[in-house]
């Protein structure tokens, strides 16, 4: 079909998918030239995008009011995953410091996290904020595992946990710590619930491939349950954003899989790379965008992001 980029579409698996898509919207190629792209974050106010090209220890820039991308940073001591705060501000997981971090609007760097009991985090990986401004990371082993995307180093705390920032003293505590290789995270829309992907198949054959869905406590502060949301079926569950519906739009091998509240898989946005990322943007937040391995996509949908 005119206008259709090739390795793209929409593969609708269950008939509620359908009211998600819009007929003549097609997938774009935004930008490409990374080497391995990820954490995608929308700034509002600016109309631009922000992602991490982590190989290539930038920051880059995609600017919705002409098209045009830029480096936003360099270098970005290998930044990860990134998110916008309730006051606009970037925060990052940066692979090569070991750290969280937040861009204040004067443009310094304000340290949110750099270690845990004592010893230093692994490799920050992904981030979210909750509306009470804590601050939640995963922090799994792949920055320090080699030198491509971080710097190789042994793991002082000797296991990869989930970590929440307390808004009020700052204090680093673990909530999940029985994963393999926590990754992406995202509250529900009410932040009645947690979800925390763990990628452990990536090195080891038997290792988990899924969502888990965890409880959060009434003051804010803890997680209870964490049983599996969903299974992968191409790939692993890396980054994902929930609609304001409660479906989750998560990256996968072959592109953008799309489950409804109970964990089924129900349609997918078909992409010709593996997507590290996704997030939410444009005006309407309407806009779904995909950190795809070497590119950036985006694809108007009809849903919207919160």
């Amino acid at each position: 079909m005119f206008g259709v980029l090739d390795g793209t579409g929409f593969e609708v698996m269950e008939k509620e998918f359908e009211a998600c898509i819009i007929g003549h919207a097609r997938v774009e190629r935004l930008w490409t030239g990374a080497r391995w792209s990820e954490g995608p974050a929308w700034f509002a106010a600016g109309r631009y995008l922000v992602w991490s090209d982590i190989p290539n220890n930038r920051l880059m820039r995609w600017d919705d009011t002409d098209g045009s991308v830029s480096v936003f940073r360099q270098p970005s001591n290998n930044t990860n995953g990134n998110t916008v705060d309730r006051k606009g501000r970037l925060v990052s997981c940066e692979h090569l410091t070991r750290r969280v971090t937040r861009t204040e609007h004067d443009g310094s760097i304000t340290v949110l996290a750099d270690a845990w009991d004592g010893k230093r985090l692994n490799s920050p990986n992904d981030v979210v904020v909750k509306s009470d401004g804590s601050v939640w990371f995963t922090d799994p082993s792949y920055g320090i595992m080699m030198d491509y995307e971080g710097e190789r180093a042994d793991s002082e705390i000797g296991a990869c946990h989930v970590y929440r920032i307390d808004p009020d003293t700052a204090e680093v505590a673990a909530v999940a710590t029985d994963f393999m290789k926590p990754n992406g995270l995202a509250f529900s829309p009410d932040e009645s619930t947690l979800f925390i992907s763990d990628t452990g198949v990536t090195h080891d054959p038997d290792g988990p491939a899924h969502i888990r869905r965890f409880a959060v406590s009434s003051d804010g502060k803890s997680l209870t349950g964490g049983e599996v949301f969903a299974e992968c079926t191409q790939g692993v569950f890396d980054g994902f954003r929930p609609d304001r519906h409660g479906r989750i739009w998560s990256s996968a091998a072959d592109g953008i899989h799309c489950l409804n509240s109970q964990g089924d898989l129900i349609g997918k946005v078909q992409l010709p790379e593996m997507v590290g990322n996704v997030c939410f943007g444009g005006a309407k937040l309407n806009r779904l965008f995909a950190a795809g391995t070497s590119s950036l996509y985006a694809v108007h949908l009809n849903v919207n992001g919160l």
